[in-house]
């Protein structure tokens, strides 16, 4: 049996899983049940990036360990996972005692040719990206420089020894490599890229720090920790035992499919190439590069706040309905545009109007006509003979575009047959086949062909519509998983059928997620919250000022009765965006996401708060306070915290798996 490995990049811990992160993952998903579909022995490898600067102070402003958040957020990216249908084979961890002794050893290996050094860097260095930025990038005139990646300025700059990587010595080899294998890279415009970009020349890279202590220690120097890039690309071979250079990697290694978005080729195609190089490792054979996901033609970013989170989505459509979304609207190497407008024209075009409406239809009919059994042979026309040598025909094409991962284009394919089917229907007109017995034999052979057609295709759509796939088998009593017409026999039963994609009212999904507020929240019981560390033991709930508007606390020995208590409408809100109030030093505007709208709060929390701390972040609001301006901007609610003697907020952390527009009761 033919193997097949492929991989996603792994997942940067210092936040929750978003929509990008979901069709990488999805699309690695759909290529391994798709190669098994055709036969092969599939490997499938996530995980997650957990070391580095970023992790560091992004614990460190939480009051946690690093190793405390990644838990914590390792948690989030597998429950995802599982509700999306995603069956990876294998989920490494950078914190794996098997990856950690891994990299040390191919660290070793590279240091022992020669081809790692010590020497000193002195420079601008990216928090965000955990890259060194090159001196040949433009310093402005404050002492600043962009990171080439993110785009982002920093003055953040870096004097220390660290060992570097002899990149400068691998350029030509490279560019041989590549030369030899022009398909290495996918699409070819993005080869292209990589090419231009180790012909403008390469220099040496720093691959360990000195200042940075949450990392893997360098062997024979623990000052020194490992650069989380040389640390990252490493868990493609770490994860399949390369440490002990057993039988998974023999079998598996190289890969055959390394799937990742197009921000971060470089350092798939150039660094982790000359690595493997210089270990004296055979080199993976194909790189799949996607573009970005766009919210509205917009590129997502968390400074913007139009972040797409896959959960909004799960609680109004199935995971089967992203999926086939997601594999349907983009085409690889090209960006990816995300409306809600246009997900839910696509879930109930074709998902319910021609899919799901194909199925319940011909199931009706044989339920109606024929009580859900067939027992009688049927008799067949040149069209339902067609109809099958037209499937075979699409089956062919698909399958081809399928093998080139432009799942889009098979997709469109695949639909268009089922229209086509649709079509048949009403032009055979089974109803009126069903006025006279006589027409019987032809009218079964008519649902019998429809039943073969939908199997047929069921089977082309299972690697995208995994749940869907499956209860069409059930409904059918069919336990073929293959490809091919099924050829079902003339005597056959089915179960009763069952709604697989119910219409999505569009009136209503908008008025509950982005109308403005005007009626109860989604409600849900609140888990229970924790504080940072940091907070006082004998903090007490207190009101953050916003604006004009506070709330009056009662006096110790002042009691309420639940009636007064029950006023108050506090929510859990996730805020989308975050920026300080000009001459203003102690507030900030904040745009959130209530769970059935958003609305725009003013905080007197900027002293101990920046708005990267609270972008993507779930809070506490009283919803029903009366609006206030300040500074000319209208706030619409109250962020609740606790405070400690000195008046210092503490906004409380609460579980990821909090639904937005959660009750406090």
């Amino acid at each position: 049996m033919k193997k097949f490995y492929l991989t996603t990049p792994i997942y940067y811990v210092n936040d929750v899983p978003h929509i990008g992160h979901a069709y990488t993952t999805i699309l690695a998903d759909v290529i391994k049940r798709y190669k098994g579909l055709r036969g092969h022995r599939v490997f499938f490898l996530t995980g997650t990036d957990e070391h580095g600067q970023k992790i560091e102070r992004s614990a460190a402003k939480q009051g946690l360990t690093p190793k405390q958040l990644s838990d914590a957020m390792v948690e989030h990216f597998k429950e995802l996972w599982r509700t999306l249908h995603i069956e990876y084979d294998a989920f490494i961890r950078t914190t794996d005692e098997v990856h950690i002794r891994g990299v040390q050893k191919v660290f070793s290996r590279v240091r022992e040719k020669g081809d790692i050094y010590l020497g000193e860097y002195a420079g601008h260095y990216c928090i965000s990206c955990e890259n060194f930025i090159p001196d040949s990038v433009e310093e402005t005139s404050d002492g600043k420089r962009a990171c080439p990646d993110c785009g982002r300025l920093t003055d953040n700059r870096v004097r220390e020894k660290c060992y570097f990587f002899r990149l400068s010595a691998y350029g030509d080899r490279l560019l041989k490599f590549y030369a030899e294998n022009p398909e290495f890279v996918t699409p070819r415009s993005r080869m292209n890229e990589v090419v231009s970009f180790v012909k403008m020349g390469l220099r040496d890279l720093s691959v360990t720090r000195s200042t940075v202590k949450w990392g893997i220690p360098v062997p024979g120097d623990p000052q020194q920790t490992i650069y989380v890039w040389f640390d990252a690309l490493s868990n493609y071979i770490t994860a399949i035992d390369y440490l002990d250079e057993g039988e998974r990697f023999r079998d598996f290694w190289p890969a055959d499919l390394h799937i990742m978005a197009k921000d971060i080729l470089k350092y798939h195609a150039v660094y982790w190439p000359a690595f493997l190089m210089a270990a004296g490792l055979p080199l993976p054979r194909k790189e799949l590069i996607h573009g970005w996901w766009l919210k509205d033609e917009k590129k997502m970013s968390k400074s913007s706040g139009n972040v797409l989170d896959p959960h909004i989505l799960l609680r109004h459509f199935s995971a089967d309905a992203i999926r086939y979304f997601l594999m349907r609207e983009a085409s690889i190497g090209a960006d990816g545009n995300f409306s809600h407008e246009g997900f839910i024209g696509r879930v109930n075009t074709d998902l319910t109007n021609d899919w799901a409406n194909l199925v319940s239809r011909t199931t009706g009919m044989i339920e109606k006509y024929f009580a859900n059994s067939f027992q009688d042979n049927a008799a067949y026309t040149d069209r339902e003979k067609e109809i099958e040598t037209q499937y075979n025909a699409l089956e062919k094409s698909v399958l081809d575009l399928f093998d080139q991962y432009q799942f889009n284009r098979g997709l469109e394919a695949v639909f268009e047959y089922v229209n086509q089917l649709n079509r048949y229907i009403v032009e055979v007109q089974p109803w009126n086949l069903a006025k006279e017995e006589e027409n019987r034999p032809r009218l079964a052979g008519v649902l019998k062909t429809l039943s073969r057609a939908i199997l047929s295709i069921n089977a082309l759509l299972s690697p995208i519509l995994t749940e869907t796939a499956a209860m069409v088998r059930a409904i059918f009593h069919s336990s073929d998983l293959g490809l091919g017409w099924k050829d079902l026999p003339e005597t056959f039963a089915i179960g009763r059928g069952t709604q697989l994609f119910p219409r999505v009212d569009s009136k209503a999904f908008f008025a509950e997620t982005e109308a403005i507020p005007a009626s109860a929240p989604i409600g849900a019981t609140m888990p229970e919250t924790s504080m940072p560390p940091q907070a006082d033991a004998a903090a007490q709930p207190t009101a953050v000022p916003q604006g004009d508007a506070t709330t009056k606390v009662p006096a110790a020995d002042g009691l309420i009765d639940i009636d007064d208590f029950k006023k108050v409408q506090m929510i859990v809100a996730r805020v989308l965006a975050a920026a300080k109030v000009e001459k203003a030093d102690k507030l900030l505007k904040l745009e959130i996401d209530t769970g059935d709208g958003t609305r725009t709060l003013v905080a007197g929390i900027a002293l101990h708060y920046t708005p990267e701390d609270l972008v993507g972040r779930k809070i506490i609001i009283v919803k029903n306070l009366k609006p206030a301006k300040l500074r000319g901007i209208l706030s619409q609610g109250m962020i609740l915290a606790a405070s400690d003697a000195a008046n210092r907020p503490y906004i409380p952390i609460l579980p990821e798996e909090t639904p937005v527009g959660a009750i406090l009761k």
